[in-house]
């Protein structure tokens, strides 16, 4: 295909092959998230999977990031989902959408917002009515949007999925006909599909009537094939999540996958006449505090870099992937000559830092338990809460989500941490109980979607509980933005330290910001919240997009919650996301 206009016509699903404009077309696309990609720089990851031969851009839909207030519906900026369309309309390429409403995909709470999974008595992914109607609402706002964007009014979406994953969940056939019916009923006339892995149970479980079956995986493509034609007679067969890497999770190593492996899979799956999606093509960045968590029996919240060993890396440029998958894709379809720059290294310099005073006013609302952030109604990662403390002994907490860090009279006595399963600390006689705790992720799939974050199930003193509690919510993204300058060692001795610093660029460009050295905390330059940073590793590096840069004077803020060992920020010329297992 070429860039110039977007295709328009028809998009089918035939007794053998997907038909466009009545001729049969192989879907070769790559999932490319909008919500993880600065607005600034979607262009060019559109265009780069052009290059590596793709015909088609997916994208979930962050219902979260839309709506992260009930009633209050963003489609502007990073939420801008159409002009994400036209964009890929306008490099000449297809976009298939997946809206969910859940999509997993290692994002906070699995993208539902969590005003919808603290509503009293809610069913999740159900025939429960409260559920559906705000599913409802949800869909038509975002059909609202891709209704007009469809092929046959000369857009570029040929494809709309249904739920995710749905038979690894569930198997209310109830609830997936309902979101068919929305569908349809908004004015989505494309093809529909579904996905799940390939065993009879969960493609059994995930399909509805008139829904054409895809698959999800990354290895052993003719039999994952052949289960998926046992359920899927008719029409093109296609692996709609073509698994070419991994994400990571604080604590662990850097995943990484053999490129060679997965080209030869991917022929496998080409030479047997499937249609691909790679999962992912691009996989950008968790910024802010957009991560999930994993909880397969302890609890792991995954690091801020999506860069999942994709053939385009967290800064846009070209793997060994790229180009290996290139080379397959060539032996089956036009490949343009073009190929994309390797990209040079990022500037390396130092800013030194000075503290702020981040004015954080206690909560003078008591509360008999500490509240939950959920109860509180917030919706950043951070919370203080504080009780006189009778006397000291064995502080037993019922159970800490996500990380805490303990003080007495402004002296620090200890973390919790949840991964840990740390619950108690021996604690000092004195007048004044601190905790911070830190919302880490929110769990990204399964039944612990939209479960409370803070303080659980109470504290006790040697037995007895404690009681008469303050809350005070901290905003990340606000801390320390009007804060004033000070001494070190006067913005206090428990966390969080905040310090700022400037530095000046000719022209806006990729940036790799050091945190060796740091300890766990947030980084935010320009007043943009570039994520989570820990000393638990694997991550050693947070990426900075040019977009968020300017030409002239420019700010970086470290928000440290442990400690601030020297008072420089470096950046260096390329990432570190951590040793690879061995």
């Amino acid at each position: 295909m070429t860039a110039s206009s977007p295709t328009t016509g028809s998009f089918e699903i035939g007794e053998t092959d997907f038909l466009l404009d009545g001729e049969p077309f192989r879907v070769l696309a790559g999932a490319l998230h909008y919500f993880r990609v600065h607005p600034g720089q979607w262009a060019d990851r559109i265009r780069k999977a052009r290059l590596m031969g793709l015909n088609t851009i997916e994208t979930y839909v962050a219902w979260n990031a839309h709506e992260p207030v009930r009633g209050q519906w963003d489609a502007t900026g990073w939420n801008d989902l159409g002009a994400f369309l036209d964009l890929v309309a306008a490099e000449g390429m297809h976009a298939i959408v997946r809206p969910g409403p859940y999509i997993c995909a290692e994002w906070h709470n699995g993208g539902l917002p969590v005003w919808l999974t603290g509503m009293p008595g809610i069913g999740l992914r159900r025939s429960e009515p409260s559920y559906l109607a705000e599913v409802t609402a949800y869909l038509q706002r975002v059909y609202d949007i891709v209704a007009p964007r469809q092929i046959d009014r000369g857009g570029p979406v040929v494809l709309v999925q249904i739920e995710n994953e749905y038979g690894a969940y569930g198997s209310d056939t109830a609830y997936l006909e309902h979101l068919v019916q929305v569908t349809r009923d908004a004015g989505i006339t494309v093809p529909l599909t579904t996905i799940d892995q390939p065993t009879d149970q969960m493609l059994s479980d995930g399909s509805v009537e008139g829904v054409h079956l895809t698959g999800s995986f990354g290895s052993r493509a003719p039999e994952r094939l052949a289960t998926l034609r046992r359920h899927q007679r008719t029409g093109p067969l296609m692996c709609a999540e073509f698994w070419d890497g991994w994400f990571d999770w604080w604590g662990a190593t850097h995943h990484t996958t053999s490129a060679a492996d997965s080209a030869a899979e991917l022929d496998a799956l080409l030479s047997a006449g499937a249609s691909v999606n790679f999962y992912m093509f691009h996989g950008g960045t968790n910024f802010g505090l957009t991560n999930g968590a994993n909880h397969k029996g302890r609890y792991l919240p995954i690091v801020t870099s999506y860069d999942y060993d994709a053939p385009l890396d967290e800064a846009g440029r070209p793997t060994e992937k790229f180009f290996a998958f290139r080379d397959v894709i060539a032996k089956y379809a036009p490949v343009p000559d073009e190929v994309p720059a390797a990209g040079d290294p990022a500037p390396v310099f130092e800013v030194a830092v000075q503290p702020v005073v981040a004015a954080v006013a206690a909560s003078a609302v008591r509360h008999e338990a500490p509240p939950t952030f959920e109860e509180l109604g917030h919706l950043s990662a951070l919370v203080v809460y504080e009780t006189e403390l009778p006397a000291g002994g064995v502080l037993r907490f019922g159970e800490v989500r996500d990380h805490a860090w303990v003080s007495v009279d402004g002296i620090a006595v200890g973390t919790l941490s949840r991964t840990r399963g740390e619950d108690a600390l021996v604690v000092p006689a004195g007048g004044r109980l601190r905790v911070l705790v830190e919302e880490q992720g929110r769990v990204n799939y399964d039944v612990r979607l939209g479960e409370s974050k803070g303080l659980i199930k109470g504290v006790l003193l040697d037995g007895a509980p404690l009681v008469g509690w303050t809350a005070t919510p901290i905003d990340v993204a606000g801390l320390g933005a009007t804060a004033a300058a000070a001494p070190f060692g006067a913005a206090g001795a428990v966390g969080p330290f905040v310090v700022r610093g400037g530095f000046a660029l000719d022209e806006p460009t990729d940036l790799f910001l050091d945190t060796s050295g740091w300890g766990k905390g947030y980084a935010v330059v320009n007043g943009f919240v570039l994520g989570r940073y820990w000393s638990n590793g694997p991550q050693r590096t947070l990426y900075v997009p040019a977009a968020a840069l300017v030409a002239g004077a420019n700010t970086v803020v470290m928000i440290e919650l442990d400690r601030v060992a020297e008072p420089v920020v470096r950046f260096v010329d390329a990432p570190a996301l951590g040793p690879l297992e061995e």
